[in-house]
């Protein structure tokens, strides 16, 4: 049994959005607390509507997939990263659309690996042909759920993640090659004999640090290689002085989401 709850409170949430700006947009509280449950399973996630939301206008769809480190149930800690982008306010002038951040629970993951942690880097092997990890699959059917809905422009539906996120990223292009018109994964990695299922259809902008000590910025380079290797063009950034934190220089990127929401299907 499914249950798809997102919607449920929109006016309230609409309402409530427009109090928040008139005291501050930057605030995550405008981010709504939601849950998606499938059987005995809860993926709980935020969401951010655009600005003077309308149902009968059609937005892009923007998924966020966030680190290891912000797994957990409180449905908070999963906006650490990432979430200032889309609160600014020329981004959310220029730039309308839903943003969707879900919370892996803790003990799960986005992607389906067996991690070596005694290595520097982590040695990870991934494991695709394996059934996906419970956040996983809740994510995928919280997706399909998001670009039924009739205000979602289908042609502009993005992924985007970091660390963790990142590799979720990269498996879920593999797991639903037809739905993302285009993917940020940042010092993330993933299986390269899988991207020959994307590399023609969705445009990548992989982003790393050259000094990542935890996840091997040679993943995002193996990765960035299978595609060209598939046919794609993929555009790679190697930050020279970036570590594991290169999400700071990359939500810098002046170009970051003018570059995703360019590309449609």
């Amino acid at each position: 049994m499914k249950h798809f709850i997102s919607f449920f409170s929109l006016v309230l949430f609409t309402s409530f959005c427009s109090l928040n700006a008139q005291e501050g947009k930057s605030s995550k509280d405008l981010f709504s607390y939601e849950a998606h449950v499938v059987d005995s399973d809860t993926l709980n996630y935020r969401m951010l509507l655009p600005e003077n939301f309308d149902e009968s206008k059609t937005y892009p769809l923007v998924l966020f997939l966030h680190g290891a480190g912000e797994r957990g149930d409180n449905n908070k800690n999963q906006l650490v990263h990432g979430s200032s982008l889309f609160l600014n306010e020329t981004t959310r002038d220029s730039l309308p659309a839903i943003i969707i951040f879900p919370q892996c629970a803790k003990g799960d993951y986005w992607s389906k690996f067996e991690a070596d942690r005694t290595t520097k880097p982590i040695t990870f092997k991934y494991k695709y042909n394996d059934n996906p990890t419970t956040a996983m699959a809740l994510v995928m059917d919280l997706m399909d759920n998001m670009v039924s809905q009739p205000f979602v422009k289908t042609d502009q539906v993005y992924v985007m993640g970091l660390s963790m996120g990142g590799m979720g990223t990269f498996e879920i292009l593999y797991r639903k090659p037809k739905m993302f018109a285009a993917a940020i994964p940042i010092c993330g990695g993933g299986d390269p004999e899988s991207a020959v299922s994307y590399a023609t259809d969705v445009p990548l902008w992989i982003i790393h640090g050259a000094k990542d000590d935890v996840v091997d910025p040679k993943l995002s380079l193996s990765m960035a290689s299978a595609i060209l290797s598939a046919g794609g063009f993929p555009k790679l950034t190697i930050y020279d002085f970036a570590n594991h934190n290169s999400w700071d220089p990359a939500f810098a990127e002046p170009e970051l989401l003018t570059w995703l929401f360019s590309n449609s299907k």
